[in-house]
């Protein structure tokens, strides 16, 4: 994904390498110039910059 994917609060992102836990699905909490995300298998949030979350994500899953 490059810069012109739109993140949202709320959106489900698969990233390219999985957490520890072993899930690659994350949830968006903060959007700014670092993003909160939750990971959907342990529910450990981190703080990531912007541009490694554009470089790693594979795909965004929008909310319903």
């Amino acid at each position: 994904m490059a810069a012109e994917a739109k993140f949202e609060v709320g959106d489900v992102i698969r990233m390219k390498k999985p957490h520890p836990c072993g899930s690659s699905e994350w949830e968006i909490l903060r959007v700014g110039a670092d993003f909160r995300l939750k990971c959907q298998g342990c529910g450990h949030q981190v703080m990531v910059p912007r541009r490694l979350v554009e470089k790693n994500t594979k795909e965004i899953r929008k909310k319903a």
